[in-house]
């Protein structure tokens, strides 16, 4: 059962990451090239503070998903 409740987070982060990603192709490609590398970066460091501005809805059940990790990962989870 507790396995099953993290699945659903982990769901959860998946789409959330897939949309970042998804974004950030947006971005690239309707620039097409790049004078320099420090420019790309400059784009996707921009792109990525406009999508942490959309980031307002809190993570449902965390902490249950927390415990749920840190049973199975024990020595790897950070105390808190």
């Amino acid at each position: 059962m507790g396995i099953r409740l993290t699945y659903g987070k982990v769901i959860y982060m998946t789409n959330a990451i897939e949309s970042l990603n998804m974004s950030l192709r947006k971005v690239t490609k309707n620039r097409g090239s790049f004078p320099s590398d420090e420019a790309a970066f400059k784009l996707l460091y921009l792109a990525l503070r406009n999508s942490a501005r959309k980031w307002t809805m809190p993570i449902k059940n965390w902490r249950d998903a927390l415990n749920q990790f840190a049973i199975l990962f024990g020595g790897r989870m950070p105390l808190a």
